[in-house]
């Protein structure tokens, strides 16, 4: 379909990601290909269980486990599990490839990964936006990102999120945070850009606002 990124038939482009996922393991810099792939599966859903699929063959019987190459997968892998949920038999499969893993590797980098995508996996409802370059870095530290909040009549407040953090949640915090709990007024959020200014819904991902930002 037209839009901002040209596509050809869904055939060729798992093909594509299957060529990116291979130049992943030598990637200096694998931050910008995360997000190409992750882009890819928001704009053609199909080929998410492709991908997940394709992962979780990368992340079987590598040659290196615990190498670089091996461990751009399993960043790669957790950057998915916080942006889209597979389909049930191949989320039954990951779970099995999660287990086994750290079943296999107990205490390594890997098993770390498998824990944070589990728990990932469980929160994971959608996302509007891909993560931004921002979050990809964090997520592949496993850490959460720090969100700045401007309050009228008060300074600042730094914020640690998650990617599956909301409005509403972030909310809550600054009304906890600066005495407001018992104000009878209702607070929300607001997004300001140079040409507009408006409320950020409860539910709205603070990650993908971030991701608009970007």
């Amino acid at each position: 379909a037209p839009g901002p990124r040209s596509y050809t038939t869904l055939r060729d482009e798992a093909v594509k990601l299957f060529n990116s996922l291979q130049q992943l393991e030598s990637e200096r810099d694998p931050v910008p290909l995360m997000q190409g792939v992750l882009q890819t599966c928001l704009d053609l859903p199909p080929l998410v269980d492709e991908i997940y699929c394709q992962l979780v063959k990368q992340t079987t019987e590598q040659p290196a486990p615990g190498g670089q190459g091996d461990l751009h997968y399993w960043q790669l892998l957790t950057c998915m599990s916080c942006t889209f949920l597979p389909s049930p038999p191949v989320l039954r499969f990951l779970r099995f490839h999660l287990d086994r893993t750290e079943n296999r590797f107990p205490a390594s980098e890997m098993a770390k990964y498998a824990c944070f995508i589990r728990e990932a996996l469980g929160k994971t409802k959608g996302r509007e936006c891909v993560p931004s370059l921002e979050e990809i870095l964090v997520l592949m530290q496993r850490q959460e990102m720090i969100c700045t909040v401007h309050c009228p009549g008060a300074p600042a407040c730094s914020v640690a999120i998650s990617s599956h953090t909301t409005a509403e949640e972030v909310a809550q915090e600054l009304v906890s945070r600066l005495g407001l709990s018992q104000s009878p007024n209702l607070f929300a959020l607001y997004e300001q850009s140079r040409r507009r200014e408006q409320p950020v819904g409860s539910a709205t991902l603070l990650a993908d606002v971030l991701t608009r930002f970007e």
